[in-house]
């Protein structure tokens, strides 16, 4: 494994605070509390997020309301064509937002770049809002009676985003939110605010009124006072299932529509006739991307008869050659975790697995990083069984399990026996065991002979189990769906061959 030297920091300077954006406008925070923003891959404290206070969040929401009463009724053209602009000001500033992720997040500027092209997928989708919002029409339905449905927007609604990908995400959200006619309310993660904030900078250069999407910096406060007001219709979340459960709860008890996208331990499968080395590749690129902070990872390699020992001996002569280091240097292929905290937790799980029994074949422990930052090694463990933590518990980081089995069944029973169902892949040259497994997995979101099943733009997100609560899944489709309630008419029209004396009407009418 070869660590990469980190830059040598510069002499720090004045921290920046970072914006509340209400209505438009940049406004400061009042609450008197804040909490430090760092650079992963220097551990420099790079910015200073103030904490929105219970009226700080109901301004941004009088903020929406506001904008609520004008923007539903402002016409399709119009909101598709801002739209179109919104899409081409984030297209322009791609590689500026990707240096905000790599900055705060420390994910490669590859994976940033990365999550910015998936986000704009979203954008691209409602783009086609005229299409995604036609109503259904029956004429004659009964004698004279016509019935017609439509779909409305909600009013206020709001968007609770991760730390991995906080421009993804949002873009995830907002587009099919706004424009559906809705107003937003976006409260990101208070560890990597500044991209999902450019990018709200950059909705409101494309020209959308003020008020139409407002952001909000924020903790527990800030989040339980959007899951309680009165005036937010609909919340979507993303994040630990511990959390999305309560999200759920919450909002629901208060009347809210809700999708709260949660944890997973992802399995991929692979089968004894699989190509070793495409599987080995793409283990190792699902698992330790992102520093393995991803909600789709691979965390859990099943291995199946034969296809144990040539994939642990694949994967283990991948990882010598892995190149970890900040994403500035194009060098990388593995940045930092988002934390020291959260890093040393991971560490922590590899000690828990090797007192459990499994065989540490990579101890990502034993790498060495100059400086502060929140470097950790990759790991591999092999001979995990379903009983150990680091199986049962969702690690969020560089930390990939092998666990042997002796058939397909048992890979299938494995699955089915976990908590989680996010996404689920097999490795095989057999047709007719990838269509089997199509059926079978119990997951969400499924792929063959790819490891990580994030559906494109026009399909939707979300997994099953533990890994989503809620009325639907995310974006595409079930995002017009969310973000809408129908609307049904049935008319009855006189038949104009009567004459208004037939119809009882009086004649000087």
């Amino acid at each position: 494994m070869k660590a990469v030297a980190e830059p040598t920091p510069s002499a720090e300077s004045a921290i920046p605070a970072i914006p509340h954006l209400i209505g438009g406008e940049r406004v400061s925070g009042t609450s008197g509390r804040s909490v430090a923003v760092f650079e992963p891959a220097t551990g420099r404290h790079s910015g200073e997020l103030p904490l929105a206070s219970v009226k700080e969040v109901d301004v941004a929401v009088a903020s929406a309301q506001a904008a609520f009463g004008q923007w539903r009724d402002v016409s399709i053209a119009r909101r598709t064509k801002l739209m179109y602009a919104f899409r081409n000001l984030v297209a322009d500033n791609a590689e500026e937002i990707a240096r905000r992720l790599t900055a705060e997040h420390g994910k490669v500027l590859s994976d940033a770049l990365g999550e910015v092209a998936r986000g704009l997928e979203n954008i691209e989708f409602a783009c086609g809002l005229a299409e995604h919002l036609k109503g259904t029409y029956n004429e004659h339905a009964s004698t004279g009676v016509d019935v017609y449905s439509v779909r409305r927007p909600l009013g206020v609604v709001a968007g609770i985003t991760p730390f991995n990908f906080p421009a993804m995400v949002p873009l995830w959200m907002l587009p099919n939110a706004i424009a559906c006619g809705n107003t937003f309310v976006l409260k990101p993660s208070e560890r990597d605010p500044s991209a999902p904030t450019f990018i709200a900078e950059l909705f409101h250069e494309a020209g959308f009124p003020p008020g139409v999407l407002n952001v909000v910096h924020g903790d527990k406060v800030a989040v339980d006072r959007l899951l309680e007001h009165p005036e937010v219709k609909a919340v979507s979340f993303v994040g630990s299932t511990p959390i999305a459960r309560y999200v759920y709860e919450t909002a629901a008890s208060h009347g809210k529509r809700v999708q709260a996208l949660a944890g997973a331990k992802n399995h991929l499968v692979v089968l004894p006739d699989a190509d070793i080395d495409l599987a080995a590749d793409s283990a190792v690129s699902a698992a330790y991307g992102s520093a393995g902070e991803r909600c789709m990872a691979i965390s859990v390699a099943v291995a199946v008869g034969d296809a144990a020992d040539p994939l642990v001996d694949a994967i283990a002569a991948r990882l010598e050659k892995l190149r970890i280091g900040p994403g500035t240097d194009p060098d990388s292929e593995m940045g930092p975790l988002i934390t020291r905290e959260h890093r040393d937790r991971v560490a922590e799980y590899v000690g828990i697995g090797d007192s459990e029994g499994a065989t540490v074949v990579v101890d990502g422990r034993d790498a060495e990083f100059e400086g502060d930052g929140f470097f950790l090694g990759v790991t591999l463990l092999d001979h995990v069984t379903a009983d150990m933590r680091v199986y049962q518990d969702e690690i969020f980081g560089p930390v990939l399990s092998v666990v042997r089995v002796e058939s397909y069944h048992d890979a299938v029973d494995l699955m089915k026996n976990n908590q989680w169902g996010n996404g689920a892949a097999i490795f095989t040259r057999d047709g007719g065991a990838a269509r089997q497994f199509q059926e079978d997995a119990d997951a969400g979101m499924v792929g063959i002979n790819v490891p990580i099943p994030v559906p494109v733009g026009y399909h939707s997100f979300g997994g099953w189990k533990d890994s989503a609560f809620g009325d639907t899944t995310m974006y595409g489709p079930e995002g017009i769906h969310f973000y809408t309630r129908p609307k049904v008419m049935t008319s009855r029209w006189p038949d104009p061959s009567r004459s208004a004396v037939d119809l009882g009407f009086p004649t000087n009418r």
